[in-house]
C-alpha cells in the first residue's frame, strides 16, 4: 500500500469513526495512536474550550480513548500525553476505554523546572503506553547511543535500551533553545502553543509500528506525527478542528523543511537490531525529498 498522509478537518469526537475513514479512502485499521489533547488549563484556542468541567474533560477523554480503540488493530497502541498531576485520570480513561496500561513513561523537560511553594519542582509530563489486548501486536526494542551518565566509566560500545525515563529529547517550549523546528509567524511569535518535537514522534513511532502501518493523530495541531510518519514510511491520518491548523499540517507535510528532517537521529538509533526493517535505510532522505520537489516546482 502507498504510504499516504491525510488531514481530517473537523471535531475529532464526530470524525472518529469508520465511515470518516472510508470516506477519507483509509481502509486499515489504526496501528499506533499518539493522544495530545489539550490540557485544559485555560489556555487560549480558537475552537476549544479550554477550560471546562473537569468531570466532562475527563467523560470526554474517555469516549476519545473509546473511539480510538474501537479503530485500532488488535495488539495496537496508544501513547496519551498529559501533564503528571493527570495520571491517574489518565489511566483510568484508558482501562475504562478497554486499554491494557503497558508503561508509564516519563518524559523529562530539560529546561528549568516549575518551581513549588509546598511541594517539589515539576519538571516532567507523562506518556501512558497502552495496547489493544494484553500485549503489543508490535513492539521494537530501540537502542540509541546515549551519552555517558556520571559515575560511568567505560563507554557502551552497542548503545543502551530505550526505558521509561525519556530524558534525551528536548522540549519545543523553551524559547530560542528550541531552535529552527518551532513554528512561527513572520513576527517570531509562535504559530501553536504546543509542538511536540520530531525526536519525540520518532521514538514512539519507531517503537510501535512498522513501515506501511497507519499512525494517528486525533488532535494533530501542527502535524508533527505526519511529518515524522511520511518520513519513516508509515501511512497517517491526522484530525484537527482549527482550519488554519490544519492548512498549515498539509503544507508542512507537502513542503519538506530541513529543521524536520529525522534523518539525524538515524544514526543515534544505530545500535537497534532490526533497525533497517522498521526504518529502511533505502527511504529517499528528506533533505534529497526537498531537493526533488524544488527542481520540479
Amino acid at each position: 500500500m502507498p504510504v499516504f498522509s491525510k488531514v481530517l478537518v473537523g471535531d475529532c469526537t464526530e470524525l472518529l469513526n469508520g465511515t470518516s475513514f472510508r470516506s477519507a479512502g483509509v481502509n486499515a485499521p489504526v496501528n499506533v495512536t499518539f493522544l495530545d489533547p489539550p490540557f485544559n488549563q485555560g489556555k487560549d484556542y480558537g475552537y476549544f474550550d479550554d477550560a471546562i468541567a473537569d468531570d466532562d474533560y475527563w467523560r470526554w477523554m474517555t469516549d476519545i480513548c473509546h473511539r480510538v480503540h474501537a479503530l485500532t488493530a488488535d495488539g495496537g497502541a496508544v501513547y496519551f500525553m498529559q501533564r503528571e498531576k493527570n495520571a491517574e485520570p489518565v489511566l483510568r480513561s484508558l482501562r475504562d476505554a478497554g486499554w491494557t496500561f503497558q508503561n508509564l513513561i516519563i518524559w523529562m523537560k530539560r529546561t528549568s523546572a516549575v518551581p513549588g511553594a509546598r511541594r517539589f519542582g515539576k519538571q516532567y509530563q507523562i506518556i501512558a503506553f497502552a495496547t489493544k489486548g494484553e500485549r503489543a501486536g508490535t513492539f521494537h526494542r530501540l537502542r540509541i547511543d546515549a551519552p555517558l551518565a556520571p559515575g560511568y566509566r567505560q563507554p557502551r560500545h552497542n548503545g543502551i535500551y530505550v526505558t521509561d525515563c525519556w530524558d534525551d529529547i528536548r522540549e519545543l517550549t523553551s524559547g530560542y533553545l528550541a531552535g529552527d523546528e518551532a513554528l512561527r509567524h513572520p513576527s517570531g511569535e509562535r504559530f501553536h502553543k504546543q509542538q511536540a518535537p520530531m525526536a519525540l514522534l520518532t521514538r514512539i513511532i519507531l517503537s510501535s509500528s512498522n513501515p506501511g502501518d497507519l499512525v494517528l493523530d486525533p488532535f494533530a495541531g501542527t502535524g508533527t506525527t505526519l511529518v515524522a510518519a511520511k518520513q519513516l514510511d508509515r501511512c497517517s491520518v491526522g484530525m484537527e478542528i482549527d482550519p488554519k491548523n490544519a492548512a498549515m499540517v498539509e503544507h508542512r507535510v507537502d513542503e519538506p523543511r530541513d529543521a524536520d528532517s529525522v534523518d539525524q537521529l538515524r544514526h543515534y538509533y544505530r545500535f537497534t537490531e532490526d533497525l533497517d526493517s522498521i526504518w529502511p535505510a533505502s527511504a529517499t532522505p528528506w533533505r534529497e525529498r526537498r531537493a526533488q520537489m524544488t527542481l520540479i516546482e
